[in-house]
């Protein structure tokens, strides 16, 4: 896909998000302000039908006093007996104590009278001894024969005796059904987010491809250009070898033929390196597991860049120091990803120095170090040298081939054996590769 088609995929999708994000806004919008009247309206009948039943309670409550204190005899007047402490809880003061019998009759009574049809509890309180009298449960299902006392009932820092009704059916909040309105709200913004995540995971495949498909273009390139070149060298050399003539030159007929088992040696590298980003990419790494020397591995590979180390005047360092250097593994991958750091450190280093391998242990891995005193990575770089196509940029240097290839093989390697591989590195002073293996156990297949 190209920039242009993915520069109006993502314009194309911006406006798409942006869409649905300002719809929900106005929705939400229109919804909050619909909200908010209905609100205001359902504020209005509660608290009006509210203080309609409160008017009724005061009033039932306030002939209850009147026929107390007929009954009694008493010719006190009681002014403003009838108080609302909470909004489902009154208190009735009276100067004398009386029978809760006939106090609930009387309430019954007034209460039907009124149409206040509410479950209701009743206590009497003596301010005197601080306790309560009588306290019962009375519900307006008179086929509810369940009478028990509640303990909603409160005593009140009073003189003298009152009682006291309790509605406990009635809430003092005006919403029941805020949960529900919350989760209203709720809906349309979690519809946003989960669009919007879409949004920018769909952004971030599109961008990984993109990258992706241009590190794949590189390596192409590189590969043309790898396998052209040898290529070439090899035609060149057989054309001369052709010539009958070279008989008579033995020393130049041996050089020609070493340039056709070197370059022969460059293509065979080349289509395995290849070779093994198809077996990565097909995820069926299968590994030949079993007990490998990893010294005598070092010093086979040590023989193998014997003849390049000498043309770039270059010495390889061996510092084989671990005391346990078995490991349970693929011998060939093994051998393959130290060939990778070797080779790695050789073109990425410097001529007329020195590359060090070493080796160390502890009870549970095996480290080999491999460093080179090249030009070092910055640190940005180190982050991604591991990944596949990745290469470093060299500069004014052109003379670095690759596929980038190499270190992303090492590091799945190292995986499939349950290990890893680290760099430590400096710009100007080289830098640091460590593959670390598990010692003693064999990983997953």
């Amino acid at each position: 896909m190209g920039r242009r088609a993915i520069g109006t995929l993502m314009l194309l999708a911006t406006l798409s998000v942006i869409g649905v994000v300002v719809i929900q806004l106005l929705w939400l919008r229109q919804a909050s302000q619909y909200h908010e009247d209905q609100v205001e309206l359902n504020r209005t009948q509660a608290s009006h039908l509210e203080k309609q039943f409160n008017d009724r309670v005061v009033i039932a409550l306030t002939d209850v006093t009147e026929q107390i204190l007929s009954i009694t005899k008493d010719p006190t007047d009681l002014y403003d007996a009838v108080k609302q402490e909470r909004p489902n809880y009154f208190a009735v003061t009276i100067n004398d104590t009386l029978h809760p019998y006939l106090l609930e009759a009387l309430l019954r009574k007034e209460f039907s009278r009124r149409n206040i049809q509410e479950d209701f509890e009743y206590g009497i309180y003596d301010c005197f001894t601080d306790s309560v009298v009588y306290g019962n449960y009375v519900s307006a299902d008179t086929t509810n024969t369940d009478t028990v006392a509640h303990t909603k009932l409160q005593k009140l820092d009073k003189d003298g005796h009152y009682f006291g009704v309790y509605f406990p059916n009635r809430t003092s909040t005006l919403w029941e059904n805020d949960e529900r309105n919350a989760l209203t709200w709720m809906f349309p913004a979690i519809v946003t987010m989960i669009v919007f995540s879409f949004f920018a995971y769909s952004v971030w495949v599109i961008l990984r491809q993109k990258k992706l498909s241009e590190m794949k273009n590189d390596f192409i390139g590189n590969m043309t250009h790898e396998l052209k070149t040898p290529i070439s060298t090899i035609a060149l050399s057989s054309e001369v070898l052709s010539d009958p003539r070279i008989i008579e030159e033995p020393d130049r007929l041996r050089e020609y033929a070493r340039i056709i088992r070197s370059e022969n040696e460059r293509l065979r590298i080349q289509v395995e390196r290849v070779l093994q980003l198809s077996t990565l990419d097909k995820g069926n790494l299968d590994l030949e597991r079993g007990q490998v020397d990893l010294h005598a591995v070092i010093r086979e590979v040590g023989e193998h860049f014997r003849l390049p180390l000498q043309e770039r005047h270059v010495e390889l360092d061996l510092d084989l120091r671990a005391q346990d250097h078995m490991v349970i593994g693929d011998r060939g991958h093994l051998t393959s990803a130290l060939m990778n750091l070797v080779d790695n450190a050789l073109k990425y280093g410097s001529d007329d120095s020195t590359i060090h391998l070493r080796t160390s242990s502890d009870q549970r891995t095996l480290k080999v170090d491999v460093e080179d005193h090249g030009m070092g990575i910055r640190n940005e770089d180190q982050k991604r040298v591991f990944e596949r196509f990745y290469r470093v940029h060299t500069g004014n240097r052109h003379d670095v081939k690759g596929f980038g290839l190499g270190l992303h093989y090492v590091d799945q390697i190292a995986r499939a054996h349950e290990g890893r591989v680290t760099v430590r590195s400096e710009i100007g002073k080289g830098s640091t590769f460590s593959l670390i293996l598990p010692l003693g156990r064999i990983g997953k297949k």
